[in-house]
């Protein structure tokens, strides 16, 4: 029976360390806990625990990749925009736990603060808290899912999921292609496609 919960942490952990949008680790939690009939405490636990795994090592690996694919410019812009972000403080970790409860991928939010190069420790407590929560919702709500799979299949197939997989995509070129140096500075928007090495 343990296995099973390592399969729960393993996956989550898996559907968290990838550096562009995937569907959150619920969506491997929710299938295994049904399938084994887990307790979803326990799924809840062990799952956030692999989720937060995951997006540790990414904003870990992210800094080399970005020293790798980005020009030096960007990476100092992430930089500067990683250090508004800190200086928000309570700001910040409210905004990280609301964006946590949405259904949008979280990648973009631990992209940003690895490139930008903040700490783990300065995302991570309040992305736990806003994953705890939605997590929490999901897998309870697997029993219905579960009750109800035609419909849980055509909602993944559906504009929602889209919309939400699309979003994920656009905040990431947001990330990627705003000049963040004249937008925060200067209050003025402008696009940068050249960021490439």
């Amino acid at each position: 029976m343990w296995w099973q919960y390592l399969l729960i942490f393993v996956g989550a952990f898996l559907f968290d360390v990838v550096p562009f949008p995937f569907p959150p680790a619920c969506s491997i939690m929710v299938p295994l806990q049904i399938l084994f009939g887990l307790n979803p405490w326990w799924v809840i636990i062990i799952g956030v625990a692999g989720s937060i795994a995951g997006r540790y090592v990414l904003s870990l690996y992210i800094p080399m990749l970005a020293d790798k694919i980005f020009k030096p410019k960007k990476n100092k812009e992430m930089q500067f925009l990683g250090k508004v972000m800190s200086e928000k403080g309570w700001k910040s970790q409210l905004l990280i736990v609301a964006y946590s409860l949405l259904p949008l991928p979280t990648t973009p939010i631990f992209l940003a603060g690895g490139m930008a190069r903040l700490k783990p420790m300065q995302i991570i407590p309040a992305f736990f808290v806003g994953k705890f929560i939605s997590d929490a919702i999901a897998v309870h709500l697997g029993k219905f899912a579960s009750e109800n799979i035609d419909d849980m299949i055509s909602a993944a197939l559906s504009w929602k999921s889209i919309a939400s997989l699309v979003l994920g995509i656009l905040l990431i070129c947001a990330l990627l292609f705003i000049d963040w140096f004249t937008l925060l500075e200067k209050k003025k928007l402008i696009l940068n496609f050249k960021i490439w090495k």
